[in-house]
């Protein structure tokens, strides 16, 4: 079977091309990634042996639709992910995550590959924080920063595509992500190098923010459980059940790398900070048998607190850069 992973350069797309070479070997496995700054080709660098790496947009119809055209499965990671830079420049996420949806879906229709498109459960909005419900498959779409509306446009293409050329297509939305190769811009990696290069984690308003967290192999084990056994035009929400405000976040950080627990500093909060992310991932548990690795939060956090201890090499280039960035908005 012949993959084509786009975005497999980024953080959650390379470490499904690591775990597909490990769990999947009947898949030739071809990356296709511009190198954003999000990008990486150094994430590949255990498995480049193992895959074909081809730099490139997906935005360029021609080269898109000859990659797809020696695919059998196209699975879909490429987009512009991170809230604070759509709030600054909302354009690149436009581009990337609608239009660039766009040109794969017209490429599977013209070649008849099988796509799984990767959202996230931003594309709802937020639920309270005194609430108890949680997203489902059935949960009405309300984005509220540029970042979730591009990633809910993109879905709508999907299932649109699906209904009215009849592609074979799959989506899935997962809760947060964390684990190795994630850009030092996120929540987890950022309080991480922080205090590995003597700075004190920095907590947005009053730390109160529910987020749901994933580890990135379980999410890409239940990928490749939708790739096997998913029924066609289906969503499947993905999510450990493991929910944490900010704060605990910071918590468990501090406590993981022997910190005081008050040794962080609280910044001003994000323009339209969602709430509270929760999925109810029933479907995917009781129709695909999925079942996360690391049910327990602090047991994948220990893990990946050695992971960027160990790996400096990787995440250092970007550090200096990326406090810039967040330097700029006060942040």
């Amino acid at each position: 079977m012949r993959m084509l992973v786009t975005g497999g350069a980024g953080f959650i797309g390379a470490n499904f091309v690591h775990y597909t070479v490990r769990n999947h070997p009947q898949y030739e496995v071809t990356v296709l990634d511009a190198l954003t700054y999000a990008g990486n080709e150094a994430n590949l660098a255990p498995v480049a042996g193992d895959v074909r790496f081809v730099q490139g947009n997906i935005l360029d119809a021609e080269l898109v639709s000859r990659l797809v055209a020696e695919s059998d499965v196209v699975v879909h990671f490429a987009a512009e992910s991170h809230v604070d830079n759509s709030l600054a420049g909302p354009a690149p996420f436009v581009q990337t995550n609608i239009v660039g949806t766009y040109t794969i879906l017209e490429a599977v229709r013209e070649h008849g590959a099988r796509l799984h498109h990767i959202s996230t459960d931003e594309v709802f909005g937020d639920l309270a924080l005194d609430a108890v419900d949680k997203f489902t498959e059935q949960t009405a779409y309300d984005p509220s920063s540029p970042y979730s509306a591009s990633k809910a446009a993109s879905d709508m293409l999907v299932r649109a595509w699906v209904r009215s050329y009849g592609i074979t297509a799959t989506l899935s939305n997962c809760a947060n992500n964390y684990g190795p190769y994630q850009h030092v811009e996120k929540l987890i990696p950022r309080q991480i190098t922080n205090i590995l290069t003597g700075v004190r984690p920095k907590l947005y308003g009053a730390g109160v923010n529910v987020r749901e967290w994933t580890h990135v192999d379980d999410h890409n084990a239940a990928v490749h459980l939708i790739l096997d056994k998913g029924r066609n035009g289906e969503t499947y929400l993905i999510g450990s059940g493991d929910e944490r405000s900010n704060r605990q976040i910071i918590a468990a950080i501090l406590a993981a790398m022997g910190q005081p627990e008050d040794a962080f500093d609280f910044v001003s909060d994000r323009p339209g900070h969602d709430l509270r992310y929760s999925n109810d991932s029933t479907k995917i548990r009781a129709e695909l048998g999925w079942v996360p690795q690391y049910g327990d939060f602090t047991t994948g956090l220990a893990a990946t607190v050695d992971w960027y201890r160990a790996n400096e090499w990787w995440w250092k280039p970007q550090k200096a850069q990326t406090e810039a960035r967040y330097a700029v908005l006060n942040r």
